[in-house]
């Protein structure tokens, strides 16, 4: 059931929303063998071992997506932004450009570092 959910997720996206979330979803999923994707208040949330690594999610403004850090208060790179929130850090990807896989790995190594802690 929760498979299904998770697929309805991504297929009701429109365009390049939608093309941006799976990658999204396949490089976060592709970090880490322990990393394991399930949903939690609608969105994906991306778990290691049982805690919080991350979400998808997309700006209600820009209608870009973001992935949101739950231990972004941690995490020291610029390109976060908290974006109101006390503890959550977010880094939003324009879906029209090409996306920086690497600089999300650097922000995904470092958010697992922290789970390993």
């Amino acid at each position: 059931m929760e498979d299904d959910l998770l697929a309805n997720f991504y297929l009701k996206q429109s365009e390049p929303n939608q093309s941006c979330f799976l990658v999204l979803r396949k490089l976060i999923k592709d970090m880490d063998p322990e990393i394991v994707e399930c949903l939690k208040y609608g969105c994906p949330c991306f778990l290691y071992g049982k805690k919080i690594l991350c979400y998808l999610w997309k700006d209600k403004k820009t209608d870009h997506p973001y992935i949101l850090f739950s231990d972004g208060v941690k995490m020291n790179n610029p390109v976060l932004e908290f974006g109101g929130r006390k503890k959550m850090k977010s880094f939003t990807i324009d879906p029209n450009k090409d996306i920086d896989s690497e600089l999300i790995k650097i922000l995904l190594n470092e958010a697992i570092a922290l789970k390993k802690k």
